[in-house]
């Protein structure tokens, strides 16, 4: 199974678990995350959720051999990008969260991440664009121009910088990423659960007010970039294991 669920009190752990591919997101991941993130929607008895990747990795983004543009019904991309939550998810990140994987995070209301943590959007180096809501989400979360330096360059960026932004919670020592999640979560669960869907329906009702426009130019990017001969370019070179030779078209 790519995706596992554990329930701990009130607390719902959902592990992305495809070591094999740095956990990168199929079809099947996906729809297993929508699942996850389904059943704590819908279970009153579920307070908090909880995501998180093997001990190493949080999720490389997109399996690009799947070659997916694929969405769920009620989470979108990957089963949670564009999914309406009232129910606290926190991310706990344990090595890279590359691509798709730091849409995840960004997605969700709280990260703790480790030392050795690492974020990147590295789309540009392969010819296409973040997808998944980085484009909006990472301006918003992120200092502007930092922002668009790792759009644009595909550099990566420390959880110990982030921290310090304030993009992450907590930062904890390699390892303790999910332990500290789950502590956190039994904070939260100590606080009334209507309280907290209250609070978080009202946040998320302002953030989806200015997401529509955000969504609407991605999709349109997207499309071009999808037509576009350096995206194949860019795919090629990566299955290669090779230098792209970008064109512009």
């Amino acid at each position: 199974m790519p995706v596992t669920e554990e329930v701990r009190d009130h607390v719902l752990i959902v592990r992305i678990d495809r070591p094999e591919k740095r956990n990168a997101i199929d079809v099947a991941t996906a729809d297993g995350i929508e699942a996850a993130l389904n059943r704590l929607d819908d279970d009153p008895n579920l307070w908090v959720g909880v995501i998180t990747g093997t001990d190493s990795v949080f999720c490389a983004g997109t399996d690009l051999k799947d070659g997916m543009d694929y969405a769920t019904e009620r989470g979108g991309e990957y089963g949670i990008i564009r999914r309406a939550r009232r129910t606290p998810l926190i991310a706990a990140v344990e090595g890279i969260a590359f691509g798709g994987g730091f849409e995840i995070a960004l997605n969700c209301d709280l990260i703790v991440a480790s030392r050795a943590a690492r974020f990147a959007l590295p789309e540009s180096l392969r010819g296409l664009v973040p997808t998944s809501g980085a484009m909006f989400r990472a301006p918003r979360a992120l200092p502007r121009a930092l922002a668009v330096e790792l759009m644009i360059t595909g550099s990566e960026v420390s959880g110990e910088r982030l921290h310090d932004l304030g993009v992450i919670n907590q930062i904890t020592d390699p390892g303790a990423a999910l332990p500290a999640a789950l502590e956190m979560a039994e904070q939260i669960c100590r606080s009334s659960p209507n309280s907290v869907r209250e609070v978080l329906g009202v946040v998320q009702a302002l953030d989806e007010a200015g997401e529509d426009l955000g969504w609407q130019v991605t999709d349109a990017a997207k499309a071009r970039i999808k037509a576009s001969a350096d995206a194949a370019e860019g795919i090629a070179a990566f299955f290669e294991k090779r230098p792209p030779q970008w064109t512009g078209r």
